[in-house]
């Protein structure tokens, strides 16, 4: 059975929220986050119809989060333009929408984790999935899911702990 407009927008404004910061950390700009979230959304009403009512919603839209956010890193970027008339643009740090969650320095070692790592860790940590629903997400047994998850912990530590005695 299809979701009505009444249960989507129920979605988006109870998922929407924990979908930007997931976002956010994956993709580490907040436009783009914004772009990415829309993305999910959009996929997500075209895909009505594949919703199991009675599972997770955060899961099944974090899935399509992934893919977008997949979709995302595999776009090139476009050139940015040094010469004519318009000045170049210059990119500046976003405010972190989540700051009071996150500082910047967890945010650079999330950057330093391994794709598989990082991911793994958002899924649970951010996105708030059980450790079985990001299991199944990804394909993975649930010790791989653990183990991922403690790895991840115990490297942000050693990042931020390198980065604050510098």
């Amino acid at each position: 059975m299809a979701l009505s407009l009444t249960e989507f927008n129920r979605l988006v404004s109870d998922h929407g929220p924990t979908m930007y910061r997931m976002a956010f950390r994956m993709v580490g700009d907040r436009h783009e986050a914004e772009d990415v979230v829309q993305e999910t959304f959009r996929s997500a009403w075209k895909s009505r119809r594949l919703f199991q009512p009675g599972g997770s919603e955060r899961a099944w839209l974090a899935s399509i989060l992934r893919r977008r956010v997949a979709d995302h890193w595999r776009r090139p970027k476009p050139p940015m333009v040094l010469s004519g008339d318009r000045n170049p643009e210059v990119s500046y740090p976003a405010d972190d929408p989540v700051r009071d969650e996150f500082t910047d320095e967890i945010q650079q070692a999330l950057q330093q984790l391994p794709d598989h790592l990082r991911e793994t860790l958002l899924l649970v940590v951010v996105a708030e999935l059980t450790h079985q629903e990001a299991a199944d997400m990804l394909e993975i047994p649930l010790g791989t899911v653990l183990s991922r998850v403690s790895r991840a912990r115990k490297r942000l530590r050693e990042y931020i702990l390198a980065a604050s005695s510098k």
